[in-house]
């Protein structure tokens, strides 16, 4: 039996039952692979079950006002995702009047879609024969083929595309294409991997020459900035003055406090009357370390719009000021 036989044939007896492998909606499908990018499937399930319900559509979601979409969005990161989401059911919707491209090419030309989910699209959707290579499919062929070239190398993305189109399953590209990302998310796993039970095992050359844990090989570290945020929290009459995140950071078109950024950490503050200071928190993201404090102000002259205090759950703030909401509750 061949690779992408046995493949298939471990994953109609192991896949979990999720809803976007009940569809042929090409919107649906598309849904899930944005949601479901640098994302645990435990994670993103429940978001892809609220926006399938909330935006049934194409044409709801390009409706929907962009702060609704990012407080849906809210708590998931990678923030982008959702505004280039938005931006391409705008498109869709309007100029392609609601119909979602059949072919790669033009596919890949939509707003925030690459190469891996534009395969995945072409072939979960119109049975196109696109192979996805995600984190997961590096992974199993890394370690299946034997191969040490870098991942996140430009001559590995190569190598490992041309691996997986010479593997794939033309009749059925849609099923092999979930079986390989479902084998490396449940069977070939980053660490410790119950090779013993691998169906592959007899042919795999990482199993056979002990090179399982060293497999697969990358090249670049990434580098992890510091920053410092200080947050100014203005009251008035019940309400707090927030601002909306226009510069091109992260969690742009979401909403926090007046804000400075300082090289250090800032231990006092002597413009303006400070009623009170939080501890320091620590939010970490894949490529930056966050130290926020919240200073407590009176006055100053800071710009924002001041919301009441009972309607604030309407607007989309980064996982930072929710947890500095939280602590306020617990006191």
């Amino acid at each position: 039996m061949d690779f992408s036989q046995t493949v298939i044939r471990w994953y109609n007896k192991n896949k979990r039952d999720l809803p976007w492998r009940h569809t042929k909606d090409p919107y649906k499908i598309w849904l899930s692979e944005i949601i479901m990018q640098q994302t645990r499937v435990r994670q993103g399930l429940p978001y892809y079950n609220t926006f399938a319900q909330k935006f049934p559509t194409v044409h709801a979601l390009a409706k929907a006002k962009e702060d609704v979409v990012m407080k849906t969005w809210q708590g998931l990161g990678y923030y982008s995702r959702a505004r280039n989401l938005h931006h391409t059911a705008k498109f869709i919707s309007k100029d392609l009047n609601g119909k979602f491209p059949n072919e790669f090419e033009e596919i890949k030309k939509l707003k925030g879609i690459g190469e891996y989910t534009a395969s995945a699209i072409a072939s979960f959707a119109f049975d196109k024969p696109h192979a996805v290579v995600d984190g997961n499919v590096f992974r199993v062929l890394s370690r299946y083929l034997g191969i040490k070239i870098p991942i996140d190398s430009t001559e590995g993305k190569k190598v490992f595309t041309q691996k997986a189109n010479l593997l794939l399953d033309k009749k059925d590209p849609g099923t092999f294409n979930q079986a390989i990302m479902e084998f490396g998310a449940l069977q070939c796993v980053p660490q410790n991997p119950d090779c013993g039970i691998c169906p592959l095992k007899k042919t795999c050359k990482a199993f056979a020459k002990d090179l399982v844990a060293k497999l697969p090989v990358k090249s670049q570290k990434t580098k992890v900035r510091t920053r410092y945020f200080n947050y100014f929290v203005v009251r008035k009459n019940n309400k707090t003055l927030i601002r909306k995140r226009t510069e091109n950071d992260i969690w742009k078109n979401m909403y926090d406090f007046p804000l400075l950024e300082t090289k250090k950490e800032m231990k006092k503050l002597n413009a303006t009357r400070v009623l009170s200071v939080s501890k320091s928190f620590k939010h970490v993201l894949s490529h930056q370390i966050i130290f926020a404090r919240f200073w407590e102000v009176e006055g100053g002259n800071h710009k924002g719009t001041y919301i009441h205090d009972n309607q604030l759950n309407r607007y989309a703030f980064p996982r930072l000021i929710e947890l500095y909401f939280e602590s306020k509750v617990k006191q």
